[in-house]
């Protein structure tokens, strides 16, 4: 089954741009030109990803992403014509997965589309039993993405999933900012460690009783992150 794609950004060259690529590849792609029209079509349909730009007319890119995440773990990726860090920090903060600064090569875009793609697809053939990892509390269902603490569903971003799984496949290991950032956004992600802290802080609001005194995503100062059971 095609890969259904959502494609933000007012201006309407670089949309078509992006949409006949991403064609060439075999994806379906949808497309909005102001935030509210990529609102209404998140939620009216189930996309694989979506490439939201962030300056964007009625509802700018930041607004757009917070929104979706109050019903939706769609990967999202951030385009953004600002060099700025606290910009790039910023979306991820809303809950992005990644973001690309424009101008920017459309190869690289469908690299980071695809790559996102492999890690949040269910592998084939597996068991509906060994699609559940469970540690403690926790139960991660690999097939639906799900995590769920105590018998409460938690929704998390494809990023902070794949943190948590990470974490919780590996009880009491120490991770470093930067191999997190090496396992989970890959070796040639552009970005620095910030992100990983931004990343950790919204897991902990998220799933911990008191996020400032974690109980699962715990800290070995001057080392790293790990989960304990």
């Amino acid at each position: 089954m095609a890969k259904k794609v959502l494609v933000v950004d007012d201006e309407k060259l670089i949309v078509k741009g992006i949409r006949f690529s991403l064609e060439q590849d075999g994806m379906e792609v949808d497309c909005a030109y102001d935030g509210e029209e990529a609102f209404e079509k998140a939620k009216a349909n189930q996309f694989d990803m979506i490439l939201l730009d962030v300056m964007l007319p009625k509802m700018d890119g930041f607004e757009v992403c917070q929104a979706i995440r109050e019903f939706s773990d769609v990967p999202i990726i951030m385009l953004t014509a600002k060099g700025d860090d606290m910009d790039k920090i910023l979306g991820l903060e809303y809950g992005a997965d990644d973001y690309i600064t424009k101008p920017f090569n459309i190869l690289e875009v469908k690299a980071r589309i695809k790559a996102i793609m492999r890690r949040t697809a269910p592998a084939a053939g597996e068991s509906k039993a060994s699609t559940l990892l469970k540690s403690g509390d926790v139960e991660l269902d690999l097939d639906s993405r799900k995590l769920k603490i105590k018998n409460k569903d938690y929704n998390l971003t494809s990023k902070e999933f794949d943190m948590m799984y990470l974490f919780v496949s590996n009880p009491g290991k120490i991770y470093s900012r930067e191999l997190l950032l090496e396992q989970i956004w890959g070796e040639d992600y552009p970005g620095d460690a910030r992100t990983v802290d931004v990343h950790i802080r919204r897991l902990r609001e998220k799933i911990e009783p008191n996020p400032s005194d974690p109980r699962y995503i715990q800290t070995r100062w001057g080392v790293g992150y790990f989960y304990h059971e």
